[in-house]
């Protein structure tokens, strides 16, 4: 299933010293962030140009190995600040990059450098690490290995090209059948990451590894998004999307392109069990699985007489919540996704989608699309919902 078992201070300068500097054009402090920004920007220069003597010139190589593969458009850093250290200095850095092909803007990422310096004075970069509460990039795991598809940028560490082909291949699948059913106003392609493990995963999500065991991947920044982010990325996590069979794979990847497609019309007024459901409705179009075997937990709930009585809030939705009830939480928006599309048609479940995440606050989202797309009311939607939940799983033995 997809998305379910499925973010100083600067060397103390004696007042003495200081008025005379700053008389003279700039701090202590002022000089050491330009000399390193400097610095930075002849090892981005580098990185884009292919210059492996000239990016070892300004210190390490290890990120230049590790990067090697990644098709980069652009690459720039920003210094925010410089902090002396009895060996050198660490600088915050604020790095923009973009994978060419697919980024439509820049990925915003913060970074921490530590710095040595020379006997005569040059600084030079000894290590490049996320900042504190930052994420992981892949390349801080290793060497980062791409593979390139039609519609697909699989990017990869610890994998071999081989491996990520097979991510590739269902990444392919999975742009047109979204496209099929949303449409093509979106960048019609893909990025994939594949860590080596679930930790590798946590650890680009920037949250604890528990948070995403058993979730086989998720996109970021699907959820209550401004539309204008320019580069979604999906996130695999190896060892639970290991033990899906194909059909499954291919589910999780349509699902997950979907988010992707679906960004721009994506805002804090879209409820989970809209834009999941929706994920998901279109994941399983086309596969010929019931009701039933798409929603086995719901199944189960509604034979032993205990069946949904309101739509799945967005708590419902959460990583840490039971399996069971996370489980219900996407079989229950995908069961109102279908419904929607069964008894208004797909268009109107796409008008629907849409009009909701035209309004950028959740109070009166809900209300308003169901009024002006379906003609009803919230009482009236849940209830019919509930009505078809009970009908279309209801088994007969």
């Amino acid at each position: 299933m997809a998305g379910r078992r499925r973010a100083w201070s600067i060397g103390a300068v004696g007042l003495g010293l200081l008025l005379p500097l700053a008389g003279c054009g700039g701090t202590p402090a002022d000089s050491a962030r330009t000399e390193v920004q400097h610095l930075l920007d002849r090892r981005s220069a580098a990185l884009l140009g292919h210059d492996e003597t000239a990016y070892g010139a300004t210190g390490t190589r290890t990120e230049y190995t590790r990067l090697r593969a990644l098709p980069l458009a652009s690459w720039a850093y920003r210094v925010t600040a410089v902090h002396r250290t009895s060996a050198g200095a660490t600088a915050d850095a604020d790095l923009s990059y973009r994978v060419a092909g697919y980024d439509k803007a820049p990925v915003d990422a913060r970074r921490i450098l530590t710095l040595g310096r020379t006997a005569d004075g040059e600084w030079y970069v000894t290590a490049d690490r996320p900042a504190r509460d930052a994420g992981q990039q892949l390349w801080d795991q290793g060497p980062v290995t791409a593979v390139k598809g039609a519609h697909s940028l699989v990017l990869g560490t610890g994998r071999t090209a081989a491996q990520l082909r097979g991510y590739a291949t269902l990444a392919d699948r999975a742009v047109p059948a979204v496209s099929r059913a949303w449409g093509t106003d979106w960048t019609r392609h893909v990025v994939v990451l594949v860590p080596r493990s679930l930790q590798g995963m946590a650890g680009l999500l920037g949250s604890p590894a528990a948070n995403y065991r058993g979730i086989a991947a998720v996109t970021t920044g699907e959820a209550g998004g401004s539309g204008k982010a320019p580069a979604d990325r999906v996130v695999v996590n190896p060892e639970a999307y290991a033990i899906l069979g194909d059909l499954g794979k291919q589910v999780v990847l349509t699902h997950e392109t979907t988010h992707v497609a679906t960004r721009a019309h994506t805002t804090a007024a879209t409820p989970l069990w809209l834009s999941e459901g929706y994920a998901d409705w279109i994941g399983y179009l086309g596969t010929g699985r019931t009701p039933t075997e798409v929603a086995p937990e719901l199944t189960r709930a509604v034979h032993d007489g205990h069946p949904p009585t309101e739509l799945p809030t967005d708590k419902d939705f959460g990583f840490t919540s039971d399996p069971a009830e996370l489980a219900q939480a996407y079989e229950g928006g995908w069961l109102a996704c279908r419904m929607i599309a069964d008894q208004w048609g797909a268009a109107r479940l796409d008008a629907f989608y849409r009009a909701v995440g035209g309004h950028q606050q959740r109070a009166g989202a809900i209300e308003a699309a169901l009024k002006t797309v379906l003609g009803t009311t919230p009482q009236a939607f849940t209830e019919r919902w509930r009505e078809y939940v009970r009908a279309q799983l209801i088994r007969t033995e």
